[in-house]
């Protein structure tokens, strides 16, 4: 064993090394061995942005630009005020080294004067200090509709002026479109300053150099003559993918060496006029322009910390630091694969290999988000909401984990340890005495009389049935159980008990105080349920084992034959009796139910009877009796079977009291859940702690499907303001309106496509516990792959439900009991929509922003993609609550004949 451990630890190991070395193996691209001509110099830092008023200091400048200086000949500023018009003298220590100056005009919108100052400071520069070559005047002004072009021009010839006694190039920069379409501002331009940004329009980077230098040609045959520089090119390392333009660390070093070196071939690295022939955006990252545009703030050859983000040299990689990562997260595994490995000794080759590497899987992906959300140019506010995220993302994990656990010993398993197989069909007699309870409440008396025939023919010689009717008003319904009960024998004795405390609880309490003084084991089924005749003789010789306290059967279902709805329920609830119960067998950790079950009575007496305060009475009495160290057992077979709730609306109403009740349950025993408790075994407390999970993350996923809507619509925000803005103002609506660009700034700042760290990993677990789930049933529930299907369908259809009563039992107590009803009436089809209407509002919210994002936004923008579809994904819950419920309230349309909606039942 410890050779397979040591052998599997290495099989492991070399699998996450393989992955980390696949997504981050070395590419190879030209290398660049000189210095880059000019660099865009906004050197703000990480926690600083033109909006807030928070500008560099003038020690942080200087910093920076020795930083410049060892990699480019000069730069290119955009600003001539807020400490930038400081650059000139900082850059003038630094020999050969040029500054093509800009100011930053924008028709006054940051004050009154304010273009005059930027202008008046920027030709200041000039005066001052002979490394100033170029002066800008204005940045994409025209593009983005901030000033005219013949108010650009009239700018342009003021600086003219003032620099006639030592002349200097004047020019503004703005995209090839509007030089393109404004030759007078070409004739009024030193210089055509153009930007070309292969990325914004959706070019792959293979043909992104030679984008750049045809549309440099372009404007050279038009202008023929007119001197050209490439104001801004340049590559993002992380932002939405535009088509075939995908922003990453890789693309972007391959995308500044092989323009840098096609440069030098086109000379444009001999300045013209004294002036860079091209300027590279830019020197660092600038976090506070995501407020302005999705994938603006990432185009630094420095991260926002200042560090390089690639090598001018060598073989390229997306994360140069990916070893050490990788070695992180081997670390991370390491304690929980190791313990696995060492202790599980009954698990097969195969297992011991697939649950490490999960764990190893997991591990990998957090320390890759944990990197992502650190090194991403994030502001340090919403960086704080991405911890948030991650630690959302350990609860995932955790589930994803458990999920594995139990798959792990379900089909790798050499041997179960705890499984009992019951003798059938051999009669016991001379067994110790057993009190049979069945509660009712205003059941259908056909069905209860049902119920009473099945128990008289039990092949045991020594028990006693009690009929508990309470609260039942109606004498019609509850008469004809006391007079059937009268035919019965002395075995059967009946009991009406009105206005009575308690609900089933208080009814089952007292049958157990009417129960034969002689009476050993207690034995409690629900009102539909017929037995099989060996139930008895079968299951309570278990009892010879004096530490047994509790023996439990699975819930089986007789009436989903031939109906798609009820076929549904039964193999989503044959999943937990058939996988999950047997799992938690092996660890004496099993979850009692209400029927179906036998307790040793001086156990059920020492628990204190059934809780009348929790509405799921046998749940809690199983861990009660665990606490007080009684042993539990679970036998998989079948030994009766009832009715499953007619309606989608009852199916939903019990598996909300189930997930409320467990919360009361925490509540009111979370403190045998802390760590060093010893009223509860390890395994007891995994298996509960483990169950609940998720529930709580159905919770959560009600959470972030709030969440996701939310940001959705901020994200969309953009689009409506100009809709909304253009729809009232008409022609005399300006989107540069201060009102306007402030509401725009502050969505800007909070709302952008989450990291796909986040959305990748959600998708991801989302697929695994699908082909999970789909795995496992196809070896341990014997049923068709459509039935498979309807049970994943039945299962997710309940998610809203559970989600709600988490939340409810959370911050409420108290909820009464609610009964699940039987042989009700099968809805019509407005039903369905009503049963489910609270799911329709959360599926057509989702769906709508969903694809409201993918219209708004460009159809190439791949992350809008993955955005839109991590959205659906939470939207797949709700639609599956609709399905079922139209499966249940229009049947006539999906159990037609020659459709076969049944098949034998696991337990047959």
């Amino acid at each position: 064993m410890r050779l397979k451990a040591i052998a599997a630890l290495a099989i492991v190991l070399a699998i996450n090394f393989g992955g980390w070395y696949l997504l981050n193996r070395p590419v190879a691209q030209r290398s660049w061995d000189g210095m880059i001509a000019s660099l865009s110099f906004t050197a703000y830092q990480a926690d600083q942005s033109p909006h807030d008023k928070k500008y560099p200091s003038v020690d942080q400048l200087d910093r920076d630009m020795a930083l410049v200086a060892r990699v480019a000949d000069g730069v290119r500023t955009y600003d001539a005020l807020n400490g930038f018009e400081n650059v000139p003298r900082i850059a003038a220590k630094y020999e050969h080294f040029s500054v093509i100056a800009g100011a930053a005009v924008n028709g006054d919108k940051d004050g009154p004067n304010h273009d005059d100052m930027e202008l008046s400071s920027l030709i200041d520069e000039w005066k001052h200090y002979k490394n100033v070559k170029a002066l800008i005047v204005g940045n994409e002004q025209i593009l983005t509709n901030g000033l005219t072009a013949d108010q650009i021009i009239a700018m342009i010839k003021k600086v003219k002026d003032a620099t006639r006694r030592r002349p200097v190039p004047v020019f503004t920069c703005d995209n090839s479109a509007t030089w393109l379409n404004h030759p007078e501002l070409v004739a009024a331009s030193d210089f055509i300053c153009v930007h070309i940004l292969p990325y914004w329009d959706s070019i792959p980077v293979n043909q992104a150099i030679d984008q750049i230098f045809k549309v440099r040609k372009d404007l050279a045959d038009r202008y023929p003559g007119k001197p050209i520089i490439l104001g801004e090119v340049g590559w993002p390392s992380e932002g939405p993918w535009l088509g075939g333009a995908e922003p990453s660390r890789v693309n972007q070093a391959t995308f500044i060496r092989n323009f840098l070196n096609r440069a030098r071939e086109e000379q444009l690295d001999e300045p013209v006029q004294g002036i860079p022939g091209y300027n590279v955006i830019e020197a660092f990252d600038q976090p506070w322009k995501r407020a302005d545009e999705q994938g603006g703030d990432s185009w630094g050859l420095f991260d926002a910390q200042r560090n390089p983000k690639f090598q001018m040299s060598g073989p390229l990689v997306e994360i140069r630091n990916w070893k050490e990562l990788c070695a992180y997260s081997s670390l991370l595994a390491l304690p929980i694969v190791g313990w696995f490995l060492w202790r599980r000794k009954d698990i097969n080759a195969g297992g011991l290999v697939f649950f490490p590497l999960l764990i190893q899987a997991t591990a990998s992906l957090l320390v890759w988000t944990w990197f992502q959300v650190n090194e991403a140019a994030y502001d340090p506010s919403l960086r704080a909401v991405w911890y948030v995220m991650i630690s959302m993302q350990v609860v995932l994990f955790g589930v994803i984990l458990a999920d594995g656990l139990e798959i792990t010993e379900l089909l790798f398993r050499s041997h179960w340890r705890r499984l009992i197989k019951p003798r059938r069909g051999i009669a016991v007699n001379g067994g110790p005495k057993v009190s049979i309870h069945v509660p009712c409440y205003n059941e259908p008396p056909h069905m209860v009389i049902e119920t009473m025939d099945a128990l008289a023919r039990l092949n045991y010689d020594n028990f006693e049935v009690l009929i508990i009717d309470n609260n039942t008003k109606d004498d019609a319904v509850w008469k004809p159980l006391e007079a059937h009960c009268a035919t019965l024998g002395p075995r059967f004795r009946f009991f009406h008990l009105a206005n009575w405390p308690g609900f089933k609880a208080g009814a089952l309490n007292f049958a157990l105080r009417e129960s034969a003084p002689d009476t050993e084991v207690v034995a409690v089924i629900d009102s539909d349920y017929t037995v099989d005749p060996d139930w008895l003789s079968a299951m309570v010789p278990h009892f010879d084992n004096p530490k047994v306290g509790l023996v439990q059967s699975p819930q089986d279902y007789r009436d989903w034959k031939g109906d798609l709805f009820k076929t549904m329920c039964n193999w989503e609830y044959a999943g937990f009796f058939n996988i999950g119960m047997i799992t938690r067998n092996e660890r004496n950790a099993i979850i009692q139910h209400g029927t179906m079950t036998m307790m040793r009575r001086t156990a059920l007496e020492q628990a204190g009877g059934w809780a009348e305060w929790c509405i799921t009475e046998d749940a809690d009495l199983g861990l009660t009796m665990f606490e007080q160290g009684w042993e539990a057992l679970y036998a998989p077979d079948s030994f009766g079977r009832g009715f499953i709730p007619d309606s989608f609306s009852a199916y939903k109403t019990q598996r909300h009291r189930w997930a409320y009740g467990a919360v009361q349950i925490m509540k009111h025993h979370w403190r045998n859940f802390l760590p060093g408790s010893r009223v509860l075994t390890a395994g007891q407390r995994y298996h509960f702690v483990a169950g609940w999970v998720p529930w709580f993350a159905d919770a959560a996923h009600l959470l972030f499907s709030a969440a996701s809507i939310v940001w959705s619509l901020g994200m969309l925000s953009y689009p409506f303001f100009d809709w909304l803005g253009t729809r009232m103002w008409g022609d005399n609506y300006k989107p540069d309106h201060p009102l306007y660009a402030h509401v725009e700034q502050v969505i800007g700042e909070q709302f952008g496509f989450p990291p796909m760290a986040f959305m990748i990993p959600t998708i991801l677990a989302f697929s695994f516990k699908l082909i999970a789930g789909f795995w496992v049933y196809t070896v341990r529930i014997k049923c068709s792959p459509l039935q498979k299907v309807g049970a994943a369908i039945a299962g997710m259809a309940l998610t809203h439900t559970v989600g709600r009563a988490i939340w409810q039992g959370i911050f409420t107590s108290g909820r009464p009991f609610v009964r699940t009803p039987k042989c009700a009436d099968q809805p019509a089809l407005m039903q369905g929509f009503i049963m489910a209407r609270d799911e329709i509002l959360w599926l057509v919210a989702l769906v709508a922003v969903a694809f409201a994002v993918l219209w708004n936004f460009t159809p190439q923008n791949e992350q809008a993609l993955l955005w839109s579809v991590a959205v659906l994904v939470q939207a797949l819950p709700f639609a599956a609550a609709l399905i079922t419920s139209m499966c249940n309230a229009v049947p006539m349309l999906f159990n037609r004949p020659g459709i076969p909606a049944g098949a034998p039942s696991a337990a047959e």
